[in-house]
């Protein structure tokens, strides 16, 4: 599934062609995706001009003039495509702008979604309400993850995977942040103490920032909006890699926790 870096990554490249564009078309070739398209989606987009767009957790935010605010999840398949070569039977929206472009949401698996809400409301989005910190934002700090972890004793992997926790997260990076903090996985998440929760929200930040900074990890069909793959996959310490040497030369092992792998150093993460 894209997780933060690649939502990133899309809104990007989306807001390269999108920011001040008029929508001169605006199509949903099928009724629903995992959730039903709202029906009057084509009539509130077509001729509303693109205002900004911005990204919480792992959905994008498309504004326009008219104080409505599209809001896409990519699901497990989905990415956006700029210019396609050809229209096919995944491609579930299609948006042309004043400029010539053409822009198709395809998601062959159609776990992905679409809704559209007023913009002064999107806060009050349903996913949205009960939602942690943005881990790159400011108010995620050591101080407000070690309140957050306070009296839990689920793991710190199951912890930080939990969106109330802290929002946007998932299996590669936290696997990932956890690895370069030195915190084993099923380390229990309330008994963190605060040095370490330090080392654990630089880390969080340093790893999402060099997977935007390499437009993401390429997972099965996801790619940038321009087609390019993400290439932070090259860069994973232990996700992906049992077996394989870490930095310390200690072989990686996996784990399967509530049919998710976890990747990790028995040696380095404690």
């Amino acid at each position: 599934m894209p997780e933060l870096p690649e939502v990133e990554t899309t809104v990007a490249g989306l807001r390269s062609v999108l920011e001040g564009a008029v929508l001169t078309r605006v199509e949903a070739r099928r009724a629903d995706l995992r959730f039903p398209i709202p029906v009057d989606l084509r009539q509130r987009l077509t001729g509303a001009t693109v205002t900004a767009l911005s990204r919480r957790a792992k959905y994008g935010l498309i504004d326009t003039d008219r104080g409505d605010t599209l809001i896409f999840h990519l699901g497990m398949s989905g990415r956006w495509r700029i210019d396609p070569a050809e229209i096919g039977a995944h491609d579930h929206l299609l948006i042309e702008t004043g400029g010539g472009r053409l822009l198709s949401l395809n998601d062959p698996r159609r776990f992905g979604s679409l809704d559209l809400v007023r913009s002064e409301a999107w806060e009050a989005y349903s996913p949205f309400t009960r939602m942690g910190p943005e881990p790159l934002g400011p108010d995620f700090t050591p101080d407000t993850l070690a309140a957050a972890l306070k009296g839990k004793a689920t793991s710190i992997k199951a912890a930080l995977l939990d969106q109330r926790i802290v929002a946007g997260l998932g299996n590669i990076y936290v696997c990932e942040a956890l690895n370069m903090a030195g915190i084993a996985p099923t380390r229990e998440a309330g008994k963190i103490g605060r040095a370490r929760l330090i080392l654990l929200v630089e880390a969080i930040r340093d790893v999402l920032a060099a997977a935007i900074a390499a437009g993401g990890s390429t997972l099965r069909d996801y790619a940038r909006p321009d087609g390019e793959l993400g290439y932070f996959s090259k860069q994973w310490r232990v996700y992906g890699r049992e077996g394989e040497p870490c930095h310390c030369g200690t072989p990686i092992r996996r784990r399967v926790d509530g049919g998710r792998s976890t990747f990790f150093c028995p040696k380095c993460q404690k």
